[in-house]
């Protein structure tokens, strides 16, 4: 059973405490915040000035500033009231990593500062095992608390909050030594700090975790917030996914991961990390975090979780397979093609080779087998029986499923259906694979309602989610965000077999069919694409990032499966990227250095020549099938 007091089916927002970050207020009944961060040099007054201006200008109601040195933390004085004179109040965020004296610093100079605990006092990860006795590690955290009280007392003197920000690709030795690589660990990270800050009495504080990989950066979130609560802290919470990538995937990405927190109420200030211009992360920002707040005052679900459903440690549902659907399946995706189908338009049409739906539904209307490009969902009551069709029932159809003998048939069914006739239906008939559909307000949460209560129930057929939209092409941004917000939390908690994304609108069958692979991908449960782990750029960068990003997609876009890191800088370097198969890191200015896995393979490469070098360590290793021998 859940050890969270999560409402998973009713949107809730959690109850923070209320943090004063000079001209606003976060947490509590607050707006949710929305925030970025430059890219410029921090010593560059002038142009750090109008990059946070266009930032603000574009909606931001923070603005982040690297501060690498003393010097960079000194100059915020001067960017502070640059940006006062030309009228505007937004709050500064001084981002401290390596050195706490320059922390010192900044909090003179900024409305708040952000440090790390992985890299705050404990020395620079070098991915080395140690040992501690328990005295030992008590002193380790006592040299914590010594260098952080006094860094405590210069922000209350100066009312400056701080952020106790934990980067899964930063966590120290220390941290990995005692806990792992762990969501475990990065949640103890962060506690650590925060024990001090309680104890000192300090409340303005800002809390968040954050890691490329979304499963991890979910469950570490929820994690957080649970031991909180344990522990009597309200404190509220940024989110954003770390790395995130540039375009639809970094869109997708950020929507999936942080649209999984935003539906359980969870989160007071985002950011959407894109490897874009700052001020492109604003609007984007908005319309997630606005979408999600719609299910704010939606009509009550009643309903009750499954008892082996722990939100802190979700596993994927037990399902019985039905051909390719559930068990150990990777979720299949189903694509509408009805409009063509019954325009007589589906001739023609092929899917994009790389996001072929797995069934395609075209209601009572199938093409002539020459057309055909995969198998296919019908309306049960015009399915004769060819090979490579299936049909779908409505739920009033259910007195005619037993004279059907399809070995695979679908049934869409609403919660609000699931009465005893259609449990009785399910159980005598496993081939069944449920399509959950739902008009409420907080469809999650009905969706949600329904594989609990299948659960609950013993009943094994396997769940595939119906989500329905009405977007022209022009609204493609809006899609992408809006499915992949609505289907994160369905697919972390394992409750989803599949994804049917239907737009009553004009966007393209190729943009929806891309969409809901990159939803699987995003949420690590289908790869079907290389997977891009790139920062969005700060005033650490060392070469120019945007350009690289392009060149290193342009060339690797064909390798299906791999995980490449573009990386400004070692900060979050092989760290945020461990899970890649190859890294493509900034070492100093205009050098980058090569990994592999975790191991640095090539060092302080020039930054003209890396980019070929990475794409000949790609095909030295076997895995460009161009360059296969």
């Amino acid at each position: 059973m859940s050890t969270s007091a999560t409402d998973l089916f009713n949107y809730r927002r959690r109850q923070s405490s209320v943090v004063h970050i000079g001209s606003i207020d976060m947490g509590g009944d607050n707006p949710i915040r929305i925030q970025s961060m430059t890219t410029t040099n921090t010593n560059d007054t002038a142009s750090s000035i109008a990059q946070a201006e266009r930032i603000i200008e574009a909606g931001g109601e923070l603005v982040r500033l690297t501060t690498q040195g003393s010097r960079e933390a000194e100059n915020l004085k001067n960017i502070n009231a640059g940006i006062r004179a030309d009228g505007y109040k937004t709050p500064l965020v001084a981002d401290i990593h390596f050195n706490p004296h320059v922390a010192d610093v900044a909090a003179l100079y900024a409305e708040k500062v952000r440090i790390n605990p992985g890299n705050y006092v404990d020395p620079a990860r070098k991915f080395v095992h140690q040992e501690y006795t328990d005295e030992e590690y008590a002193q380790e955290l006592q040299k914590i608390e010594d260098r952080f009280v006094p860094f405590l007392n210069i922000c209350r003197e100066h009312h400056t909050a701080i952020r106790i920000g934990v980067n899964h690709g930063s966590l120290s030795d220390r941290i990995m030594s005692r806990y792992g690589d762990t969501p475990e660990g990065i949640v103890e990270s962060c506690m650590e700090f925060l024990r001090i800050c309680v104890k000192e009495d300090f409340k303005d504080v800002v809390v968040s975790i954050k890691a490329s990989n979304t499963v991890v950066m979910v469950r570490s979130v929820r994690l957080l917030v649970d031991a909180m609560e344990r522990e009597g802290m309200r404190f509220p919470l940024h989110l954003g996914v770390t790395e995130a990538g540039d375009g639809e995937d970094g869109r997708i990405k950020s929507a999936v991961g942080i649209g999984a927190l935003l539906a359980d109420g969870i989160g007071d200030t985002v950011r959407v990390s894109l490897s874009e211009a700052p001020e492109a992360e604003i609007p984007v920002a908005r319309k997630l975090v606005d979408y999600v707040l719609r299910r704010d005052g939606a009509m009550m679900i009643p309903a009750a979780e499954a008892e082996d459903f722990d939100y802190l440690n979700p596993v994927r549902r037990k399902t019985r397979a039905v051909r390719n659907i559930g068990g150990d399946h990777v979720p299949v995706v189903i694509a509408d093609r009805m409009d063509l189908a019954a325009s007589g338009r589906l001739k023609g049409f092929k899917a994009h080779p790389d996001f072929r739906p797995d069934y395609i539904y075209c209601g009572r209307n199938l093409p002539p087998v020459e057309e055909r490009e995969g198998d296919y969902i019908v309306d049960a009551d015009v399915w004769t029986g060819e090979s490579g069709t299936y049909p779908a029932f409505p739920y009033n159809m259910l007195p005619f499923m037993s004279q059907c003998t399809a070995d695979l048939k679908f049934l869409f069914l609403s919660y609000g259906a699931l009465n005893e006739e259609v449990r009785a239906c399910l159980k005598y008939h496993p081939e069944v694979v449920v399509i959950s559909q739902s008009n409420h307000q907080n469809r999650l949460g009905e969706h949600r309602a329904l594989v609990h209560e299948l659960t609950r129930e013993g009943l094994q057929n396997p769940v595939v989610i119906f989500q329905q939209y009405a977007h022209g092409q022009e609204e493609k941004e809006d899609f992408q965000i809006e499915s992949a917000a609505d289907m994160g939390a369905l697919l972390f908690d394992g409750l989803c077999d599949g994804l049917y994304l239907y737009n009553n609108g004009t966007l393209e069958h190729r943009d929806i069919d891309a969409t809901a692979f990159g939803i699987l991908q995003a949420a690590r449960l289908r790869t079907t694409k290389t997977e891009y782990i790139s920062c969005p750029g700060c005033g650490r960068t060392l070469y120019d990032l945007q350009d690289t990003i392009a060149r290193i997609k342009a060339a690797t876009g064909h390798l299906k499966g791999l995980k490449i890191g573009i990386m400004g800088c070692i900060v979050n370097g092989p760290g945020e990227m461990a899970d890649a198969d190859y890294g493509y890191v900034g070492a100093a200015r205009g050098k980058v250095s090569l990994y592999k896995k975790k191991e640095c393979v090539e060092r302080n490469i020039p930054a003209e020549e890396a980019v070929e070098k990475l794409l000949r360590l790609i095909r030295e290793n076997g895995d460009d099938p161009e360059y296969a021998s």
